[in-house]
């Protein structure tokens, strides 16, 4: 419930907001990729404002990631050696109270008598 909530509070306004700016935003411009000759056709691409400003957020959350991805890298390959030394140790418990276990039961002593 409180999730739903949590969505509604946060997602409802951000909708909101981004129609807001793609109303705002429909004019046609053209991104020109050559800096030399901007009327190149060949590197240049039109488009509504918005879109270019939904592709430009869009690649920075995926560059904000990947650079986080990697810079954790080394976090998550101590977290994988932990966790197998972890069940390497916990096999060797096991192993080692079973021979316990075996060995209590071969070498029980007989009931006293009296």
């Amino acid at each position: 419930m409180l999730k739903k909530l949590i969505n509604i509070v946060v997602f409802a306004p951000l909708g909101v907001l981004l129609i807001i700016l793609s109303v705002a935003n429909r004019q046609t411009v053209t991104l020109a990729l050559n800096p030399f000759e901007p009327s190149d056709s060949l590197l240049s691409v039109s488009a509504p404002f918005f879109v270019f400003l939904f592709l430009a957020v869009i690649l920075g959350l995926v560059l904000g990631a990947a650079a986080t991805w990697f810079t954790q890298a080394k976090y998550r390959r101590r977290a994988r050696s932990e966790a197998s030394e972890a069940v390497k140790w916990h096999r060797e418990a096991e192993k080692q109270r079973s021979q316990a276990e075996k060995l209590a039961t071969q070498a029980s002593l007989p009931a006293p008598q009296g």
